[in-house]
């Protein structure tokens, strides 16, 4: 398909002046709207205004925020390591981040105050709110809606409030006390980051997408007039982020699982992404992967992820399944054998954000990587499922731009606030804030790097 008027206008007008490429670039087609990732050619003019004025301005480098909160928690004495410090040695699931260690902080000892209730704290991993399992219980604003509201007018989506196995519960809360249904199909997620246009437009491009056909092809014009006016650097940028886009695209329609599914009377968008919910591992990759496009496209700066496992059956993944419910093997009683089902599912959870962290390393951003300007929060409101505690949350932060590489320990017994890494995450994010939720200042020992 031939470019837009407009399009190509837009495309022309930098090809015939070589000025920089702006921000807000995209590649348009019938019922396709596609960010372009950071390039290079987008610097001069973008470094220029960064120079001065706010850190949080449309010209400025963009910093962002990834909430996942596991509500099943972790095994901690496989979790948190023996020692503290930057020469801490690596816990059994931290070995599976080990290529990494110089990209996240650990942190033991930290909790919420006066968040309790055992299951009904998941809702508050981001906004801390006390007593979520009291008959009063209302809820307070999340972090990332904190953030959307401080700068969500500067991306196409303020934040994205993504689910695992859920509709309902939510990591991300408004201001007044209101939850934003997570989006659990993946299939449209893509849609809204990709697909843009006329209802015809758009069932006309799913049609495409049932068939194999990329979103690519679309906008393959473009894309080609793109690479030639750019640096080889760019180019391979490009080569790099059109890949990401096709081979989730394939994912996709591999895990479609809904061939057996009757055909509805009326004209509904194809799902394609798992439908069998004990395909679990899959939707969590699907997601990351998602959450990673939305950055690299500067789509939104905000982003949380509610991995639910308690609606979640025997999981298939690895060639193999458990042999009992993901909600019943976190309730091991202390038996070995449902213990040893589960620290398979951890370490799965660990392999996969070790995923994330290297593919967000991967992809280049002016000078820095994705992972310099992204925070990847990564923890569960319980301490220890089998006994329905709170405290001592496992909690991991990678990238962002803060000085790595250690072992935050704190008193097990009597909790540091983890909503002062909540208030050191907003400064880093450029949002000159000295409180958010039941904080008491900022993470101590935590440093911008």
């Amino acid at each position: 398909m031939k470019p837009t008027a407009a399009a190509h206008s837009s495309l022309g007008s930098f090809v015939a002046t070589r000025r920089s490429l702006s921000r807000r670039q995209f590649l348009r087609g019938a019922g396709i709207v596609m960010s372009i990732p950071f390039l290079d050619s987008m610097l001069p003019a973008f470094a220029k205004a960064a120079t001065g004025g706010s850190p949080t301005g449309p010209n400025a480098k963009p910093r962002r925020m990834l909430g996942i909160c596991n509500n099943l928690g972790l095994l901690t004495d496989q979790f948190f390591p023996k020692n503290a410090g930057r020469g801490y040695e690596l816990s059994p699931y931290l070995q599976g981040l080990k290529d990494h260690r110089n990209d996240f902080t650990v942190f033991s000892g930290v909790s919420h105050p006066n968040v309790d209730g055992g299951h009904p704290a998941d809702v508050c991993f981001l906004t801390a709110a006390p007593h979520p399992g009291s008959s009063s219980f209302r809820n307070t604003i999340s972090l990332d809606q904190h953030i959307a509201e401080q700068i969500g007018t500067l991306t196409r989506f303020p934040s994205l409030t993504l689910g695992v196995n859920t509709r309902t519960k939510s990591l991300s809360w408004g201001g007044t006390g209101v939850a934003i249904p997570p989006e659990d199909k993946a299939a449209d997620v893509f849609k809204q980051l990709f697909l843009q246009g006329s209802p015809a437009q758009i069932a006309a491009q799913i049609r495409r997408l049932d068939t194999g056909r990329s979103i690519l092809d679309t906008v393959a014009g473009q894309a080609k007039e793109l690479s030639r006016s750019v640096t080889a650097r760019d180019r391979d940028r490009l080569d790099q982020y059109f890949t990401s886009v096709r081979d989730l695209e394939q994912r996709l329609q591999a895990s479609r699982g809904w061939e057996n599914v009757p055909k509805p009377v009326v004209h509904v968008p194809t799902p394609i992404d798992p439908a069998n919910p004990a395909a679990y591992m899959e939707k969590v990759k699907i997601m990351y992967d998602l959450a990673r496009l939305s950055f690299e496209t500067d789509s939104t700066r905000a982003v949380t992820l509610m991995l639910d496992g308690v609606s979640t059956p025997a999981l298939e993944f690895n060639s193999s399944s458990t042999s009992d419910s993901y909600h019943n093997l976190s309730h091991h009683g202390k038996s070995e054998a449902k213990r040893s089902q589960l620290q398979s599912i951890d370490q799965w959870h660990m392999k996969l954000l070790a995923n994330l962290i290297s593919d967000l390393k991967k992809v280049r951003e002016g000078e820095d990587t994705l992972l310099d300007r992204t925070m990847v929060l990564y923890g569960s409101n319980f301490g220890d499922a089998n006994a329905h505690t709170c405290f001592n949350m496992p909690t991991l932060l990678a990238g962002g731009g803060f000085r790595h590489g250690q072992h935050l320990a704190f008193d097990r017994e009597r909790n540091y606030p983890l909503p002062n890494l909540y208030v050191s995450m907003l400064q880093r994010m450029g949002i000159e804030h000295d409180k958010f939720a039941s904080s008491t200042g900022t993470m101590k020992g935590l440093e911008f790097a």
